[in-house]
């Protein structure tokens, strides 16, 4: 078993997988950069190091910082946790030389499902459906143009590394392709440190649907279901719940054969996320695999009673699945919604500062992820993510409710947030009803807010 754990990250999910190793019996360590000396994580864990300044490329995103503070700790695995470098095959591939467990797949899988033209040759020789895109990597505008045009608009340009939503443009035509990849491209380079593209068909308004998978060293290979992601902005997910509206028990049969398919397939280890575009007819396309634990991850625990943290770590360890597919049994309904630090009325602007005050609610049903409390700072360098609110109830319509009234509770002073944005959501009549896809925010004013996707 993983004796000590570094966690590689900051915020909500160095918080929450520094929980799990306290129940696990698991020492841990936390790094920190200049700006997070105070940071919730940093208190909470075993032992902290500080690996640098402020801005992510000094600090959480310098991988030698991270392998030497491992080495001086004594620390014997690494847990990525999400965004920064879990989905980064060299870090992978670093630990792997120095003799430290990460806690995810290998890097070779990693790299593998990384270049977009070796996962779709190998999910579409497994027989999973697969979105039209480009061959390989897209190096420049005028290979793009061609790309693009092969594979007919419009089109969706994409970080070839990376997720969260970053790195992402859609061009309808020719003529707007060019700021399209270049805008994609200097995101993608500032958000990962890699500006390698891809280009594929952009499927209008489908349902962002992705199916949670976990796969042992010995072969064995379960999913936990679907989540529905559609709720989102710019490719950014800020609603998400699990089971989706949309799906039925076969189809959840489909479509999580498929998954199950194209994690064996890419010779998967760990937990890790299948993300499918659905259209409205049924017809699912396998998107991109997540190598990582999700955001939204706490939606799945609710509705299976399944730690996925601590799975992570046994599985790291080299224990295999205690679980089978016919253990999974999906229970009620669950919904998170993320509060960030951004203010909707002028454009979802960043709002970093200093949290005056803050409460969040409590009670069956309720939970809270998040690295907030009185008198912390939150840095302008970061994802502006402060909490995870997630309900669990009966059914939809009574998580839905619950949610509410939790969001009514939650209190932050000092800085803006988007809690009111997300309240309005939740009474929205198509949201109610279950009837959205990816382009809900588009297409509806919310609280007085027309979003413009670019």
């Amino acid at each position: 078993m993983i004796r000590k754990l570094l966690i590689a990250n900051r915020g909500e999910i160095a918080v929450r997988i520094i929980r799990a190793c306290r129940e696990m019996g698991i020492a841990t360590v936390a790094v920190y950069s200049e700006a997070d000396e105070e940071s919730l994580h940093t208190q909470l864990a075993d032992e902290a190091i500080c690996i640098g300044p402020g801005p992510s490329a000094q600090s959480y995103l310098n991988m030698e910082q991270i392998i030497s503070a491992t080495m001086v700790s004594g620390a014997d695995a690494i847990h990525p946790g999400f965004g920064f470098l879990s989905e980064n095959a060299r870090f992978a591939e670093l630990c792997e030389k120095c003799g430290i467990t990460f806690v995810g797949p290998p890097s070779k899988v990693i790299r593998m499902l990384g270049n977009k033209k070796i996962a779709r040759s190998t999910m579409i020789a497994a027989g999973v459906p697969v979105v039209p895109g480009s061959e390989g990597d897209v190096e420049d505008i005028e290979t793009g143009l061609k790309e693009a045009e092969r594979i007919g608009y419009p089109v969706i340009i994409k970080a070839a590394l990376g997720g969260g939503g970053k790195g992402m443009r859609v061009a309808n035509t020719p003529e707007e392709f060019p700021e399209a990849y270049a805008t994609a491209r200097k995101e993608s380079e500032i958000a990962f440190g890699d500006g390698t593209m891809y280009i594929e068909h952009f499927v209008v308004n489908p349902r962002h649907i992705e199916f949670q998978i976990l796969a042992d060293s010995f072969g064995n290979v379960i999913h936990l279901g679907e989540r529905d992601c559609s709720i989102q902005r710019n490719h950014q997910k800020m609603i998400e719940e699990s089971p989706s509206a949309a799906v039925s028990p076969e189809l959840r049969e489909k479509m999580g054969h498929a998954a199950v398919t194209a994690a064996k397939a890419a010779g998967y280890v760990n937990a890790g996320t299948i993300e499918f575009l659905l259209e409205p007819d049924g017809k699912f396309w396998f998107m991109e695999m997540n190598t990582r634990i999700q955001v939204e991850h706490p939606v799945t625990e609710w509705v299976t009673g399944i730690d996925l943290v601590k799975e992570q770590l046994k599985i790291a360890s080299g224990m295999p699945l205690e679980i089978s597919q016919e253990d999974v049994r999906i229970q009620g309904h669950a919904i998170e919604c993320r509060i960030n630090a951004e203010n909707p009325q002028k454009n979802f602007r960043p709002s970093p500062g200093t949290i005056q005050g803050a409460h969040f609610p409590g009670g069956n049903g309720i939970r809270v992820d998040t690295c907030v409390y009185n008198g912390c700072k939150i840095p302008p360098y970061y994802d502006s993510m402060l909490a995870k609110l997630i309900v669990h109830a009966g059914n939809r319509k009574e998580a839905i409710a619950k949610m509410q009234s939790a969001l009514g509770e939650v209190i932050i002073d000092g800085i803006d947030t988007n809690i009111d944005y997300q309240y309005e959501i939740l009474k929205d009549e198509d949201y109610q009803s279950g009837n959205f896809d990816t382009g809900f925010l588009a297409s509806h004013i919310i609280a007085g807010v027309k979003i413009n996707e670019n």
